[in-house]
């Protein structure tokens, strides 16, 4: 391994560590996260499903946007 990955790596985790904190003390706010309109939600007795296309179409396109963003600056 290079120097250049152990960057890359320390990077990533100090982004995961701030995340995770933002999670930690705001998931409150974030309630509204995973029950977007247009989120597939099927309940009966025996069986559910869940599938948040919405949010990760939102997710796609923020990161998306914050990794050209990124490959611009640098």
């Amino acid at each position: 391994m290079s120097q250049e990955t152990g960057k890359y790596l320390i990077t990533g985790g100090i982004i995961l560590l701030i995340l995770g904190i933002i999670i930690y003390f705001f998931h409150n706010q974030f309630r509204w996260f995973g029950n977007l309109p247009g989120d597939i939600k099927f309940k009966s007795e025996n069986f559910s499903f869940y599938f948040p296309i919405v949010t990760m179409i939102i997710i796609s396109i923020a990161l998306t946007l914050l990794v050209n963003i990124i490959k611009r600056i640098f």
